[in-house]
């Protein structure tokens, strides 16, 4: 079977916020909005599978889009839940909209499950112009972008996988209480993980580019970037840490890179 791109839009969309209300009611009794992590990049994987089984591409480059999603999605969805969800005790971020919101929580909740199941249609776009994308390449099924954008997933990949590794080898040592991981690629960036998250999704659209309305894929990065940097990913991060360890992210701030990694500068006195 056969769809048009925005009958795989409308599916992705359908299922997504399926997946999010189940998510939304399980919040609600579990009063543990992490799931909602989980539950966004699992969806992400199964949108790539759905939109590569019903595209009409070329078959090397819906495979090549499902492999790459798959293992970002999969990774990141269990790491998650084993780490997180299963383990007890709310994401910090979540923890601290609960008490921001109080009373309200719920329907600051409903908001940011029903903004989830948008973001997985719009990031899935990508993977859409990939499934559709049935054009000839010179070097036979796979062109020069889709092997551009393999090899940004695989640095992006192993760059985020290096830096949790260091991070979570890190908080087992027992000196490092009160402390803050400079080890790594944590001396040359504050968020080491969210930057080569980002060069994950520059590696899907680089990977699409060359299907209808390819350019349309860079949305993709654009919106990962604006979510990381403004909103979900670096400014509740840092609010936590410099509330726990103000002196010593202060100076942290001042001597290393916010997210790309960069060489260190002095601390200001």
């Amino acid at each position: 079977m056969t769809l048009t791109m925005w009958e795989q839009l409308g599916v992705i969309g359908a299922g997504a916020s399926v997946v999010m209300l189940a998510g939304y009611l399980v919040q609600l009794r579990t009063k543990d909005a992490g799931i909602v992590d989980a539950l966004w990049a699992l969806s992400l994987a199964g949108a790539a599978l759905f939109a590569a089984v019903t595209g009409v591409g070329e078959p090397a480059r819906r495979t090549l889009m499902v492999v790459m999603v798959g293992i970002w999605g999969v990774r990141l969805g269990m790491h998650v839940l084993m780490d997180r969800v299963l383990k007890g005790g709310e994401d910090g971020r979540y923890a601290d909209f609960r008490v921001q919101y109080g009373a309200k929580a719920s329907l600051f909740f409903a908001a940011v499950f029903g903004a989830n199941a948008v973001l997985i249609v719009l990031l899935s776009l990508a993977f859409v112009i990939a499934g559709a994308d049935a054009r000839e390449a010179e070097s036979g099924t796979l062109g020069i972008w889709q092997f551009a954008g393999a090899a940004l997933w695989v640095v992006g990949i192993v760059g985020e996988w290096i830096a949790d590794r260091q991070l979570l080898v890190f908080k087992r040592d027992a000196w490092s209480k009160g402390k803050v991981c400079e080890v790594g690629l944590w001396r040359y960036s504050r968020h080491p993980n969210y930057f080569f998250e980002w060069v994950i999704w520059c590696g899907f659209a680089t990977a699409a580019v060359t299907g209808p309305h390819g350019l349309a894929a860079l949305i993709a990065p654009v919106i990962m970037l604006g979510l990381i940097t403004k909103v979900t990913g670096i400014p509740p991060t840092e609010a936590r840490s410099l509330k726990s360890r103000p002196i010593a992210y202060r100076r942290y701030q001042q001597t290393t890179s916010a997210f790309v990694p960069w060489f260190r500068k002095e601390s200001a006195t």
